[in-house]
């Protein structure tokens, strides 16, 4: 969450579509650690049925190239803010009784491959990846109702290559071949939290959306003995 000016106009339509709802913001820095713990305490006093980590930033460079502080941002922003508001001090702890809770990690096609350019945002992805295949599949071998899943998006329609590339402008159709609209990554999200499985993932060749059940193996204690 950050305090930009695309926060307060998407709140202004979403009330004009909905007067009743009542859309609250919490302008944090999540690559402050501090900032992290206070914003979720500053939720304790709702019943958050669905927690949905939807930040991060990429870094687009070749490894030897990379800013260090940049990475360094990224890689709080994008495992260190995620993790903590992911386990089991904070959501996992608080929900992991509540039937019909879920907690919805934002991880990306790049958190199952890797590609130039990309190693540490990448890197970063698989981390987001494995912890949560691990967690709701931990969370399943205690009997947790608390369902934990994972939307791995490909090319999207927001600010995010702006922002990787340190850009003032960028126009996916005419630049990019195949990308989602935020609208449509928006339905391919209520699709995974309608269905059964953990991991909602667009194919990086034909750029269909999959819903699938963890790809990393885990070996649970009840498979072990």
């Amino acid at each position: 969450m950050f305090n930009t000016g695309t926060n307060f106009n998407l709140k202004d339509k979403i009330q004009s579509m909905n007067a009743d709802l009542d859309v609250i913001l919490r302008p944090t820095d999540l690559s402050a650690s501090e900032q992290v713990y206070a914003l979720y305490e500053s939720l304790k006093e709702y019943d958050i049925e669905i927690f949905v980590n939807n930040v991060g930033f990429g870094n687009s460079a070749t490894v030897a190239e990379q800013d260090v502080q940049q990475t360094e941002k990224m890689l709080r922003i994008n495992v260190e803010a995620l993790i903590t508001l992911s386990t089991s001090t904070l959501y996992a702890h608080d929900y992991a009784d509540k039937e019909g809770a879920q907690l919805i990690n934002l991880s990306s096609d790049l958190g199952y491959r890797i590609v130039p350019n990309a190693v540490t945002y990448a890197a970063s992805k698989f981390y987001v990846s494995t912890f949560t295949e691990g967690l709701a599949q931990e969370l399943q071998d205690k009997g947790s109702p608390l369902k934990v899943k994972i939307l791995a998006p490909s090319m999207t329609e927001t600010e995010f290559v702006k922002t990787a590339r340190e850009i003032d402008e960028f126009r996916y159709s005419d630049n990019v071949q195949k990308f989602h609209t935020a609208k449509e990554m928006a339905q391919f999200m209520l699709e995974l939290y309608d269905s059964e499985q953990v991991l909602g993932k667009v194919n990086s060749e034909s750029y269909e959306f999959e819903l699938m059940g963890p790809v990393y193996q885990y070996t649970s204690r009840k498979k072990a003995d």
